[in-house]
């Protein structure tokens, strides 16, 4: 496929005297994983939630699948299916597994009762589909470590069907194991053609799973490159000394290095 899943264009916004971002081009392609890095500051969440509606852009277009469109709310983006999961998980502690992934939309019986039933087996089947290892859908979150945790803000992001799942520095806080878990949950929604976005520092994790990446600097575009085309020291150097003048689309990139 040719047509990005999304794709925002000149995109400008600020923040009173702050210039957030300047002029900002973006897309990702249906089943792609997106690296997008950058120094703090850079406006890497920024354009996410500008994508999603959580910010409203001042200047620029937001395209989704080829139509142009403006998202008011993060949930008009969900009903397309854009789905971002913030750093702090935005998750109940003190309600279970299953009562999480359905938090706010419970399935109800004869219009009035919670299907409690069909809320488990339904989150049941939504981990399985991710392949994660949660011991039991009436475990209380708060009880479960920080990767499992994860594993269940995932689950309920994907029980809305996505085709686009943001990922807000997911790495962060995780152990070695739990971030390997994370990026093979990441490779199995890649295999189900879901797109995605990882803003992260660690290069590492982007150079593993990741198709693209793009560098984000003082709220500008600098540079684009393909995974397999590139290496952590020439995205490291985008970051340090990159400018808009210099900058380079994957494709552009990958030309002049031929």
């Amino acid at each position: 496929m040719t047509t990005p899943i999304i794709e925002m264009r000149g995109i400008q916004k600020h923040f009173g005297a702050v210039h957030a971002l300047r002029n900002v081009n973006f897309s990702l392609m249906p089943g792609e994983i997106l690296g997008l890095v950058g120094d703090n500051s850079a406006g890497k969440s920024t354009l996410m939630k500008v994508m999603t509606g959580a910010y409203q852009r001042d200047d620029g277009d937001v395209l989704f699948k080829g139509a142009s469109t403006q998202f008011r709310s993060p949930q008009e983006s969900r009903d397309v299916g854009i789905e971002m999961i913030y750093q702090d998980f935005a998750l109940c502690g003190n309600m279970d597994v299953g009562q999480n992934i359905f938090l706010g939309r419970w399935p109800r019986k004869y219009g009035l009762f919670v299907d409690r039933e069909k809320m488990y087996a339904e989150a049941s089947t939504v981990l399985k589909r991710l392949k994660v290892d949660v011991n039991s859908v009436f475990q209380k979150v708060e009880s479960l470590s920080g990767g499992r945790q994860q594993s269940v803000a995932i689950a309920r992001a994907i029980s809305f069907n996505p085709r686009v799942v943001i990922f807000d520095e997911p790495t962060a806080n995780l152990s070695v194991m739990a971030t390997e878990r994370l990026l093979e949950t990441m490779a199995e929604l890649k295999k189900q053609g879901v797109a995605q976005v990882i803003i992260s520092h660690r290069l590492t994790d982007i150079f593993e799973v990741g198709d693209r990446v793009m560098v984000l600097k003082r709220g500008e575009n600098v540079g684009e490159r393909y995974v397999k085309h590139t290496n952590e020291r020439e995205v490291l150097e985008l970051i340090v000394s990159g400018t808009p003048e210099t900058a380079l689309s994957a494709d552009e990139a990958l030309k002049r290095a031929a």
